[in-house]
């Protein structure tokens, strides 16, 4: 789903977020987040960058 979100809103570094990054606590924000971007043909700046900070959010610490 990671790489999915992330192809989708045509992230240049797509290695910033790693799908082993990602803590399987946080599956269910991951499926939110998929589902919301897989519905929209396009994104705003804006709306890229929000994305981008809430996988941010969602990486192991």
């Amino acid at each position: 789903m990671v790489e999915e979100i992330s192809q989708k809103i045509n992230m240049l570094n797509v290695g910033i977020i790693k799908v082993e990054d990602v803590s399987d606590e946080k599956l269910e924000n991951i499926t939110d987040l998929h589902q919301m971007v897989m519905k929209k043909d396009s994104f705003s700046p804006s709306e890229m960058q929000a994305i981008i900070e809430e996988l941010a959010t969602l990486r192991k610490k």
